[in-house]
């Protein structure tokens, strides 16, 4: 399943987090909770963790100092979860605070995860994406990959 669309959510007072139901089947297995590189908390079925860090972060070379640094940041910023009855999940103190999470959040499906923001940062976020789209397609059709030399 693709996670698609946006949710306005609000966190409870004990941090825990409505899971929307459409995408509660594939997360009823586990979760893993990360912190993303960008403000914001990604949450990943479990089989979809394994799979992303083996094809991004194993099957790289384990003396390179980059890959060791990603490796830590991925891993020492991420918790194992589930949904309780009710859909919800709790969200730890540390995600928390690297998102910058405020009461009202927003959950963005984003393929094979879903990323909480805060609402007025994703509102900023949104809003740049949206005036960056074109160019940034451009530069990707060109097969740069994000590179502006070519």
């Amino acid at each position: 399943m693709s996670f698609l669309g946006q949710y306005e959510h609000s966190l409870d007072a004990k941090n825990r987090l409505t899971i929307p139901a459409r995408f509660r089947g594939p997360l009823s297995d586990g979760v893993v909770l990360a912190k993303q590189l960008d403000p914001c908390i990604s949450i990943w079925p479990a089989t979809s963790w394994e799979r992303f860090t083996e094809r991004t972060l194993t099957s790289r070379d384990p003396f390179d100092e980059d890959v060791r640094t990603l490796q830590r940041f991925f891993h020492a910023g991420s918790f194992d979860a589930r949904l309780d009855a009710a859909g919800r999940i709790m969200l730890p103190p540390p995600l928390l605070e690297h998102a910058g999470l405020t009461k009202d959040v927003v959950l963005i499906g984003n393929q094979d995860t879903i990323e909480v923001w805060d609402r007025g940062r994703w509102q900023d976020e949104d809003s740049r994406i949206n005036q960056a789209a074109v160019d940034v397609a451009r530069r990707l059709s060109k097969g740069g990959g994000g590179d502006t030399s070519t």
